[in-house]
């Protein structure tokens, strides 16, 4: 046997493992958020389906190799396809409630794969030569670990940065299909070469087919091209309004996040999303703000700054690709304004401690799936930073997405949490007739904060602000 046989299917086997498991995250993102109710979870049935493989690899007692490389095989189709683009939203655009399709996700696809993959070190250490056992379960170890050092790194910061989250899926499928396909060749595997050949090249091209955007619209007749990030998927779709009016509409994971209008009367008055509209007039009618800098959190389309020469936008976002990708697909043309790549929390705090920069406007616009906040952009001491980054008689307007009544914990306890840095705040419901609806929060610094409240303030010391999402949402 090939001395480096052993090691380097170990090593494939940590990257893809790991992977796997950030690869689910990330696919969870834009339907469930990444609160601490979705990631705890999530890595909870990875790690306990991974201790399930190592004790199911334990009892193999012959045919190491040949056990392997079906399971690397399985291991293959199972993230090439259960993690495709297609599979993924299909589940949560078909499956109800929301927790059910997440159930189906994690139990049919990354717990199976990470028990599979689980067996792979007690398999493999059986044919290690070593005097010692653990010699042999140290060495296979440290591949392993190693595997998913680079695994969770290289995906998350290099490839899931340049080339999206597909590009991720097919790499570690591939991994694994190189691994059982060399597994398959090595000495002593009896195996017939032609259907061993043609079993790999159908897998290949199946899992190619389904993460490479360009194939895949082709193959599923897609109507709009998804631009996969590490941190949300794009598209633009090109539809009209009830009264025939033609628009483009800017979607982050799913969600509408922006629409412009894309007739062909240049000079006609542009058409924007209902909050953005509302955002506007609060700007420019309401509040008459000429030379004023505005920062807005959460950069969606850049349609707030759009055809506005008056004042002054910082844009600030998490994603560096979403100004390009607005540029030329949404807007076409270049953004009014100055983008930053920062997390909004960070940012804020950053600039209350060490800038002397104030804003005139504080605009919150932030979420990481269709209607979830991150949580720590839901805590008192966020809030807290806005207001100081604010100068006096500054204004915060942020754009929720509550239930519609503002009657669920939830609601209540993120406005509660604004009110008690800012004081008593404007609160305008749109959409009253929907369940979730966008709630627009108008406060102005200088205001009194509230001492007592009915409902509870969010902090960074507890994790109530996603328990009270997770609960608003149940049933969804």
């Amino acid at each position: 046997m090939p001395p480096l046989l052993i090691p380097i299917v170990v090593f494939i086997e940590g990257f893809c493992s790991l992977g796997a498991e950030i690869i689910a995250l990330r696919r969870l993102v834009p339907h469930l958020g990444s609160s601490i109710v979705v990631t705890a979870p999530t890595i909870g049935f990875f790690l306990l389906a991974l201790a399930l493989g190592y004790a199911a690899g334990a009892k193999i007692s012959d045919r190491y190799l040949q056990v392997v490389a079906r399971n690397f095989l399985i291991s293959a189709l199972l993230l090439g396809v259960g993690f495709s683009t297609p599979f993924v939203n299909g589940l949560f655009a078909h499956i109800e409630p929301v927790w059910l399709a997440y159930t189906l996700l994690i139990g049919g696809v990354l717990c199976p794969l990470a028990w599979l993959l689980g067996q792979t070190v007690p398999a493999l250490t059986n044919l290690m030569k070593t005097h010692r056992t653990g010699e042999a379960s140290g060495m296979a170890l440290y591949w392993s670990t190693l595997g998913s050092f680079l695994g969770s790194l290289g995906l998350s910061m290099l490839v899931m940065q340049w080339l999206g989250i597909s590009a991720a899926v097919a790499l570690c499928a591939l991994f694994l299909l190189i691994g059982a396909l060399r597994l398959q060749r090595a000495p002593g595997v009896r195996t017939r070469g032609w259907q061993v050949l043609t079993v790999f090249l159908a897998a290949t091209l199946l899992i190619i087919g389904l993460n490479v955007p360009m194939l895949r619209g082709q193959l599923l007749n897609e109507p709009q091209e998804v631009t996969e990030t590490a941190y949300a998927d794009y598209s633009v779709i090109h539809t009209q309004t009830p009264e025939g009016e033609p628009i483009r509409v800017f979607k982050v994971n799913s969600s509408t996040a922006s629409l412009i209008g894309d007739g062909d009367d240049k000079n006609s008055p542009p058409r924007y999303a209902r909050y953005i509209d509302y955002l506007r007039q609060t700007l420019l009618n309401d509040l008459k703000l000429k030379n004023g800098d505005i920062l807005v959190l959460g950069a969606g389309g850049f349609t707030l700054s759009h055809k506005e020469p008056l004042n002054h936008y910082t844009f600030v976002d998490i994603d560096p690709k979403i100004q390009s990708i607005a540029e030329q697909q949404f807007l076409h043309e270049p953004i009014r304004g100055k983008f930053i790549v920062d997390d909004a929390r960070h940012f804020v705090a950053d600039v209350a401690k060490n800038s002397g920069a104030r804003f005139d406007v504080v605009v919150v616009d932030v979420y990481s799936s269709h209607h979830n906040i991150p949580s720590h952009l839901v805590t008192r001491e966020f809030w807290q930073d806005t207001r100081q980054v604010l100068k006096p008689n500054g204004v915060l307007l942020a754009n929720l997405i509550l239930d519609s009544k503002l009657q669920s914990d939830y609601a209540r306890n993120v406005l509660a949490t604004i009110e008690s840095v800012y004081g008593r705040c404007a609160v305008e419901v749109l959409h009253k007739d929907r369940p979730l609806a966008n709630v627009e929060v108008l406060c102005q610094n200088g205001g009194a904060s509230l001492s007592s409240k009915p409902a509870k303030h969010y902090t960074d010391e507890k994790n109530a602000a996603d328990i009270d999402h997770a609960r608003a949402n149940a049933g969804r």
